[in-house]
């Protein structure tokens, strides 16, 4: 059997470990298999990590060229060495067995599970401070409600106008035909009023701010997560809840409830700006109808639900915000999963409140 005998250098260092990789391998690439390619480390001194590496890698390579490689003449020390870089586990795909139904089922409730008792620990924790923020006005930063409150609330004014202004001047544009066939012009003002107020308003408002604000929220908390300055407000003793959530939570409850006002009220504008022009109703006949079918429920029921759903976009944007994974794309990925579950609770809240209001 034919063997080659490879004098191997003093030092095998990240130096000269590339040519001598190059020369050993290509010994390998002309034998015949079965053929023993042997490494003299007589003179061997030293090796370091590379040289440690490719050693491992010329093994690895002789094995799959069926090429038998034998080390003699190795000095305990440069054994260890070799052996402290070796990969001896191989992760094979073809190998990973299959998840079985049940095993999946298990897995989902168990996440489920999880990230049930994270979000009731959330709850608990934001709760708490928000309670406690009144009696220790230390606890958040001077100022930053007002800020938050100018940020979430008042910049939104123009977008949540316009949109809201649309959606009444719509939801009275394809009424108006209806009605007119049956001489209910005037019943214009009953459906913006109540689909404007109970409805559309505090709905349209959420999803608004959710997109908007909501987003914003949970890419901070993000950054500042994987940027690591929750945890140095953590090291410095302060708790991230009361100085960075609380001071949104307030801000998002005390304007988001103005917002769905300010909605309802450009819709109803939006609807009579119809009512005036395509059903020749007059502003004032409009306006005393809009207020005769305007009930307490109704403005109960907006409040509520703004209230429920402010609470929702804050929490949402904090939760992904604090279990971000992945840096700058991971970033991104928390943002848009909030904004897409936090519309996802709000129409599910508004559904629950709803049946609960009218149900009644």
């Amino acid at each position: 059997m034919k063997q080659d005998i490879i004098k191997l250098p003093e030092y095998i260092t990240f130096e000269n470990a590339g040519e001598i990789y190059d020369q050993i391998i290509e010994i390998i690439n002309n034998a015949i298999p079965s053929q023993i390619v042997t490494l003299n480390f007589e003179s061997v001194k030293h090796i370091d990590s590379a040289g440690a590496a490719i050693i491992n890698k010329i093994n690895e390579t002789a094995s799959q060229k069926e090429c038998a490689l034998k080390m003699i003449n190795l000095d305990p020390k440069i054994e260890q060495t070799i052996r402290l870089f070796q990969v001896d586990v191989k992760y094979d795909e073809s190998e990973k067995q299959q998840e079985s139904r049940f095993e999946k089922i298990g897995a989902a409730g168990y996440r489920f599970y999880n990230t049930l008792i994270e979000v009731i620990i959330l709850l608990s924790n934001v709760f708490y401070w928000s309670f406690a923020s009144f009696f220790k006005k230390k606890l958040r930063r001077k100022g930053d409600v007002i800020h938050q409150s100018i940020l979430i609330g008042v910049n939104a004014l123009p977008i949540i106008g316009l949109i809201s202004f649309l959606i009444g001047f719509i939801l009275a544009l394809q009424s108006a035909a209806q009605l007119r066939q049956f001489g209910a012009n005037i019943y214009v003002a009953d459906l913006i009023a109540i689909a404007m107020v109970s409805e559309m308003g505090p709905l349209i408002t959420a999803i608004m701010v959710a997109g908007r604000s909501g987003s914003a929220i949970a890419a901070e908390i993000a950054t500042m997560t994987v940027t690591e300055e929750i945890d140095a407000l953590k090291t410095m003793g302060i708790d991230p809840i009361p100085y960075l959530i609380v001071p949104k939570l307030f801000s998002i409850i005390l304007t988001l409830p103005m917002l769905t006002v300010f909605a309802n009220v450009i819709g109803i504008i939006g609807g009579m700006v119809i009512g005036v022009a395509y059903l020749d109703i007059d502003i004032i006949p409009f306006y005393n109808e809009v207020i005769s079918v305007l009930r307490l429920k109704e403005i109960i029921t907006f409040i509520v639900k703004s209230i429920v759903f402010a609470i929702i976009i804050v929490l949402t944007g904090t939760y992904f915000g604090l279990k971000v994974k992945g840096g700058s794309e991971g970033v991104g990925r928390a943002t848009t999963a909030s904004v897409v579950f936090s519309i996802f609770m709000v129409i599910v809240a508004d559904s629950l409140l709803g049946l609960i209001f009218y149900l009644e």
